[in-house]
């Protein structure tokens, strides 16, 4: 037997009110319908549920053993309806942000406070995540959504972007390129580089440079778990790495150099989460971020082209 809701519920009323013409008015539905709805639910169970006459309705003892059961299964099916959507406004009530260096920069604290006044009653919880999590806590789903930086290998992951900002080699202050006002790809293959300890290989092959490396090897890389770590790493003069240009102005070191490298794509910044997340504030977080990234030209702007006139051909 394969039949609906819908029609169970007017077998239901029908039996209460053992009159059609009252089952249908309390129905909202015409008379000749709800007739026909109870004729098709007697094929589908295979005996008559009611001895009609001219005057009254009546339950047959098949109906009776039959009202018996639906009244059960219906009271079923919609405390299971209403545990599942007592469910989803448990959920909806809060938002785990997880986020790697920055968040999403000086677009932030917009994001995060129009988010607010939408959606005062939600508690957000935010957690930093270290390099070696590019996910920023969605592999390891704490996060409900991320700030992220793509490309990463994982396949479940959507993400929408911010904005894409240049990249920046990082040397010690006593390099031979701090004094370079920029650097082309080329003059950096054969540099030691340090990269966060992570095994995301669309992460490693991102901020090694690999794209650019054809017919040469990989340089030595010194694996990091933090950013500050990874700096001081470089403030020692052990090794060189790619970063955002954020981070010149989030670490800050005077024994350290940021120089802008003009010919390769940028890195960007994406709302990301779960395709499977339960959490419906995922994609109104998004859409807020979205709707303040083009309201914030400016804030946005100064993030794209932190080096002025420069030209970086930044993707």
């Amino acid at each position: 037997m394969d039949t609906s809701v819908r029609k169970l519920r007017y077998f239901v009323v029908v039996a209460e009110e053992r009159n059609f013409t009252r089952a249908a008015a309390r129905l909202f539905i015409a008379q000749q319908s709800l007739s026909r709805q109870i004729r098709d639910l007697e094929a589908e169970v295979g005996a008559a549920l009611f001895v009609r006459t001219t005057r009254s309705v009546a339950l047959t003892p098949a109906g009776q053993a039959f009202l018996a059961r639906v009244r059960a299964g219906l009271a079923e099916l919609d405390a299971g309806v209403a545990e599942a959507q007592d469910c989803e406004k448990a959920t909806a009530r809060s938002l785990r942000i997880g986020f790697g260096l920055g968040a999403a920069l000086e677009l932030t604290p917009y994001i995060l406070e129009e988010f607010g006044r939408r959606y005062p009653e939600v508690e957000i919880e935010m957690r930093e995540f270290p390099l070696p999590d590019q996910s920023a806590g969605l592999s390891e789903r704490w996060a409900d959504v991320a700030f992220i930086r793509p490309p990463l290998a994982i396949d479940d992951i959507v993400s929408h972007t911010l904005f894409v900002e240049p990249r920046v080699l990082t040397v010690s202050a006593r390099h031979p390129f701090a004094d370079r006002a920029s650097l082309r790809v080329d003059d950096i293959l054969e540099v030691p580089l340090s990269i966060g300890r992570s095994t995301d290989e669309a992460y490693r092959r991102f901020w090694s440079l690999q794209d650019y490396r054809t017919g040469r090897t990989e340089p030595l890389m010194r694996p990091t778990t933090t950013n500050t770590e990874e700096i001081e790493l470089i403030a020692a003069g052990l090794a060189c790495t790619v970063n955002p240009a954020a981070i010149m102005r989030y670490i800050p070191h005077a024994g350290v150099r940021y120089i802008p490298i003009v010919d390769v794509t940028g890195s960007a910044v994406a709302v990301a989460w779960r395709r499977d997340s339960a959490n419906p504030l995922v994609a109104e977080f998004n859409r807020v971020a979205q709707q303040v990234r083009r309201r914030e030209r400016d804030v946005v702007r100064a993030i794209e082209h932190p080096f002025g006139d420069l030209d970086l051909l930044s993707g």
